[in-house]
């Protein structure tokens, strides 16, 4: 597994992938046991309803979005976070373009 945990990390070092439709991410850093990763929303993006094995963290860092977990949706802005544990349905819509803060353990292979 390529390792790109480095000590310190600089945004402009690394370049926007694109996702989805209006909706962009950076993968920051990540060991085996833990990522952080930056996604960019357009507004009216939609991140699909999905599940995974990993226990995740999500930082809205700016924007409103529309966050749905197990059945349950809840509108959040910038400065609010919210927690997805492991297999829970979930997705967004974004309502205000913005950027989300994922933390994800362990790491997402899909992603690397």
């Amino acid at each position: 597994m390529k390792n790109s945990a480095n000590v310190f990390i600089q945004d402009s070092d690394i370049a926007w992938e694109t996702a989805d439709k209006g909706v962009r991410r950076k993968v920051m850093a990540y060991d085996e046991r833990l990522m952080l990763v930056r996604v960019s929303f357009e507004k009216g993006a939609v991140g699909a309803l999905h599940d995974h094995p990993h226990s995740q963290i999500t930082h809205v860092e700016s924007g409103r979005f529309e966050v749905e977990i197990g059945g349950v949706k809840q509108v959040l802005q910038a400065g609010d976070a919210y927690y997805v544990p492991p297999h829970a349905v979930h997705g967004a819509v974004c309502l205000e373009s913005g950027v989300l803060i994922d933390v994800f353990s362990p790491y997402r292979e899909d992603f690397v």
